[in-house]
């Protein structure tokens, strides 16, 4: 990729990025990469609290706000990472996914983790999205 293709880093009302170091979603040409991100709502709280599914819905919110400020949409997705504290809760998660991403059907990636930083999250989720066309053409 040209080095001069611009970089465009996209902040969210999470409280971890100054902390982490790191962009709520990046975008170099047409590629949109958007970090693991949790049910933080716009006041900078968790939603959803012991709610697997609101949390979901919300999360799913919250990248689809990422990838339009980074110009892209919920379309443009080619691959999600579910990462669940408790793999028993699939399904509820899975209904999230699929109000979203029903007819796009990006790959995917669902697995259970250990624990998150914040022990009332119970999900997050990454997305990678390409975005063709005049706007996205490196």
């Amino acid at each position: 990729m040209p080095t001069d293709v611009p970089r465009i880093n996209i902040s969210s009302a999470s409280p971890y990025e100054d902390v982490i170091g790191f962009s709520r979603a990046v975008r170099i040409g047409p590629y949109v990469h958007v970090s693991g991100t949790t049910a933080i709502g716009e006041d900078g709280d968790l939603t959803g609290v012991e709610d697997v599914h609101e949390q979901a819905v919300q999360v799913l919110h919250n990248i689809e706000t990422a990838l339009a400020q980074a110009g892209a949409t919920m379309a443009d997705v080619v691959r999600t990472r579910i990462y669940l504290r408790n793999i028993d809760h699939w399904q509820r998660v899975a209904e999230a996914h699929s109000e979203a991403f029903g007819e796009i059907r990006p790959a995917s990636t669902m697995i259970e983790v250990s624990r998150f930083v914040d022990p009332r999250m119970l999900v997050e989720i990454d997305a990678d999205a390409y975005v063709a066309g005049p706007e996205g053409a490196a």
